[in-house]
């Protein structure tokens, strides 16, 4: 069976897919494809036009959501949706949390109007990203910080999905400038810096950090 990742790395949706297949150790190509540049032939792959799309085999699964489920049901390496039909709701809400609550202000607004609109030459909107640093985002990572308490995961004893998709829009955050406040946050914190030392994480920074500063020249 082979794996082709297609997207940008830099996406938060993909760089939870590609967390994803190095946790689970499934070898994979990755074929960059820019979200705001997309070729003819990647609409057949997923009408909506949007990253990341995963190829197995010629079949393409779209959806980063649906692709790291999928990915979870090929190996119990490092499984990241508990057997627990509990806890597999709980990590799914998670997920989804990250993805629809996370991502607007961490990536799309922090992210976007700090790195990506500059890179390509366009101003960024300091004021959007005041309003999410002060106003949007202090109830959500409140939450994060109360539902941590003292626990190293969001669900349960070990990494899951949930934790991948969250780390994904903080990474995205990083990248702009910004983290949260560790004395308010102490536990997202914590709990960032322990997700931090992975080693998947560890290498998925350092590349992107590397890509990046190409984009800075």
């Amino acid at each position: 069976m082979k794996l082709k990742l297609l997207g940008a790395p830099l996406s938060p949706f993909v760089r939870k897919t590609i967390l994803t297949l190095k946790l689970k150790e499934l070898p994979y190509e990755l074929t960059p494809v820019l979200p705001f540049n997309f070729p003819d032939w990647f609409v057949e792959l997923n009408p909506l036009k949007r990253i990341p799309v995963l190829t197995v085999d010629d079949t393409p699964i779209a959806d980063s959501s649906v692709i790291c489920q999928f990915l979870d049901t090929l190996s119990d390496t490092t499984r990241l949706i508990p057997d627990n039909a509990l806890d597999a709701a709980r990590v799914r809400w998670f997920e989804k949390y990250a993805d629809y609550e996370l991502a607007p202000h961490l990536t799309f607004t922090i992210f976007r109007n700090r790195f990506l609109l500059p890179s390509l030459g366009k101003p960024g909107d300091e004021a959007a990203i005041e309003k999410s640093l002060t106003k949007k985002l202090p109830p959500m990572l409140t939450y994060l910080e109360q539902t941590l308490a003292n626990n190293d995961y969001l669900v349960g004893d070990s990494i899951t999905l949930a934790d991948l998709a969250v780390i994904s829009q903080f990474l995205s955050f990083k990248h702009g400038g910004e983290q949260p406040d560790s004395n308010q946050y102490p536990n997202l914190c914590a709990y960032l810096e322990r997700l931090m030392q992975l080693p998947s994480v560890v290498e998925t920074w350092e590349k992107e950090c590397a890509i990046i500063q190409k984009m800075k020249k």
